[in-house]
């Protein structure tokens, strides 16, 4: 089982790079995939695997950002949020 949230480091750290997700996701691994192939540095958390106020504070970040809280949900800068495995709205805000 992986952990419910930590830092992935990378080269191209440029960017605060957030990554809301569920562990059992397809989308979810994808996308964690593509940001650790490109060598993006990240934090992340699963959704599913925390609880309590530290699951209501993220999904607060979340709304804010996806009021419909799918995932995943990949905040940067905290400024713009990209929503579902989309690669190449991903590559537009990271500048990869």
């Amino acid at each position: 089982m992986p952990e419910a949230q930590g830092s992935v480091p990378g080269s191209k750290n440029a960017h605060k790079v957030m990554l809301y997700a569920i562990s059992t996701c397809g989308w979810c691994r994808r996308t964690r995939q593509f940001l650790e192939d490109q060598d993006v540095a990240f934090d992340y958390v699963y959704m599913d695997l925390i609880k309590g106020q530290e699951r209501e504070a993220a999904l607060e970040v979340v709304r804010r950002w996806n009021p419909a809280t799918s995932f995943p949900t990949l905040v940067v800068d905290d400024a713009q949020a990209v929503v579902g495995y989309r690669v190449p709205d991903i590559q537009e805000v990271l500048g990869l």
